[in-house]
């Protein structure tokens, strides 16, 4: 087992863990084809949903262990119903001073303002394209009209940054990253490219559309002045600033540059189960302990002891069949 040093959670390679990924449902109103099947059902049952009161619980003990960063994933965390409310919890969790949330943004527009008020301060939402129809084809139905109101919503709202997530596609929307650019320069919205990876079934068919990033770069780099840059939050991205503007491009690269050694996150799942490693299965299970009156420094203990399970680093491209759970199932 690891031993507490000064409130802080090291993992066995020496990696200070400060972030949490918080998936509050498995559920998304879409069905875009990398993430989950066609046809889909296998989702968790409502009854081993962590209760908001069960979900606080275990980031009070995180931020006891030096955690000051959450984010709200799902599936897509605004179908869970009276989300601010959870927000509004979070939010009071002394230690913690950085919740966002990533988001579709198809329902936004209803939630944004109350998001803003609970204590949410900035967002990520995916977006792969901006042709309507292509749109309709990758989300499986989704309408883009409504993610145009949800973001124009968050402005409003004044959600700072707001942080498009683009998965790069080939022969899906790579003939639109200058598109996609500069929408986000018009609208203030810094642009983040995402590589393919091969989480359960819809990755492994996503494998025929990877791009390595380094590409994506090269090209935009023919038409802007890309300079290095960097912005705040937990995240891998690499940042890259357009010249004679604000705004900034990061790529997001798992596969062709993998940031495994500064990894300082964790994920939870709607039932409570820590992953320790997006592309592995290492987990530990933390709803039986909750629903068995475990003590706080109990809980503590055992996030602890799920730690020391925590894998050096991903295999994607080792072990590309390893991951059989779907990306909406784990938490973005």
């Amino acid at each position: 087992m690891l031993s507490r040093t000064d409130n802080q959670l090291v993992d066995p390679y020496g990696r200070r863990i400060e972030y949490v990924r918080l998936s509050v449902t498995d559920r998304c109103n879409y069905r875009c084809f990398y993430c989950l099947p066609k046809g889909f059902k296998d989702f968790e049952e409502p009854a081993h949903w962590l209760t908001f009161a069960e979900i606080e619980r275990v980031m009070s003990a995180f931020a006891e262990l030096g955690v000051a960063r959450i984010r709200l994933t799902g599936g897509e965390p605004l179908v869970r119903k009276n989300l601010p409310q959870l927000v509004k919890g979070l939010a009071s969790l002394p230690g913690v001073d950085d919740l966002s949330l990533s988001t579709n943004a198809s329902l936004l527009a209803r939630d944004a303002h109350d998001l803003k008020d609970a204590g949410i301060s900035r967002i990520n939402v995916s977006l792969d394209t901006l042709n309507a129809d292509r749109f309709r084809d990758i989300t499986g139905g989704g309408e883009l009209v409504a993610v145009l109101d949800g973001l124009r919503t968050a402005r409003d709202a004044e959600l700072n940054p707001i942080k498009i997530n683009m998965v790069a596609m080939k022969g899906v929307n790579d003939d639109e990253f200058d598109d996609m650019l500069e929408f986000c320069m018009e609208n203030e919205f810094t642009l983040r490219f995402i590589e393919t990876m091969p989480m359960g079934v819809p990755g492994q068919s996503a494998r025929d559309s990877y791009l390595e990033l380094d590409g994506v770069l090269e090209t935009l780099h023919d038409k802007y002045e890309l300079i290095p840059s960097c912005m705040p939050g937990g995240g891998p991205a690499r940042y890259y600033k357009v010249a004679g503007s604000d705004t900034r491009i990061g790529l997001i690269t798992p596969i062709s540059r993998h940031f495994c050694e500064t990894c300082n996150r964790v994920r939870m799942t709607v039932d409570g189960t820590l992953y320790l490693c997006l592309g592995q299965e290492h987990s530990y299970p933390l709803r039986p302990l909750l629903r068995s009156g475990i003590s706080n420094e109990g809980l503590k203990d055992a996030i602890i002891e799920a730690l020391a399970l925590k894998p050096e680093r991903h295999e994607f491209r080792e072990k590309p069949d390893q991951v059989i759970r779907c990306m909406s199932l784990t938490g973005g």
